[in-house]
């Protein structure tokens, strides 16, 4: 029973999470839009098994709710700081520049929500990624400290993301 299960739900939580998402695109819970949005749901999830990735194993899911409220509070912190270049007349406008951060992480899915993390951060951008090397290339709105920036990616994100997937 529990493998037909896994093979007619093969990703439950990304099928309740596309749910969740169509049903609040739509602002409307009818009848119909729950039945589309589980057909979406299911679709999605089908669709992820031709791709042959294995399902990701979370280690720690409390940190995973820590985590996001760090980097809720990071985009807001970003965002007044983003918007003060932006919008104070005669102020510096910020020193862009790109940096480098060794990562010792590996997993594929926290790397790839290590770049969603960092993407989503205004003010930052995830430019590229050597997985020989692990060498992470960022661009930097307002690049002041770079030891800071290197501190924040391993400690804040980087280290609760290794927790949670390795």
């Amino acid at each position: 029973m529990r493998r037909f299960m896994a093979h007619l739900l093969p990703y439950p939580l990304l099928s309740l999470a596309i749910l969740i998402m169509w049903l609040l695109l739509n602002q409307s819970v009818s009848p119909g839009q729950v039945v589309f949005g589980s057909l979406l749901a299911l679709g999605g999830a089908w669709g992820m098994t031709t791709l042959g990735q294995e399902t990701p194993r979370i280690r720690r899911p409390l940190t995973i709710l820590w985590l996001g409220v760090i980097v809720f509070v990071d985009i807001v912190r970003s965002n007044i700081a983003v918007a003060k270049i932006i919008f104070r007349p005669g102020s510096r406008r910020g020193t862009p520049g790109f940096m480098a951060v060794k990562l010792d992480m590996r997993n594929p899915y926290g790397l790839a929500a290590l770049a969603i993390v960092i993407t989503s951060t205004p003010g930052t951008i995830w430019t590229n990624f050597s997985s020989a090397s692990g060498i992470l290339l960022i661009h930097v709105l307002d690049l002041q400290d770079e030891a800071e920036w290197v501190d924040t990616i391993k400690n804040r994100y980087e280290r609760r993301l290794m927790e949670i997937f390795e």
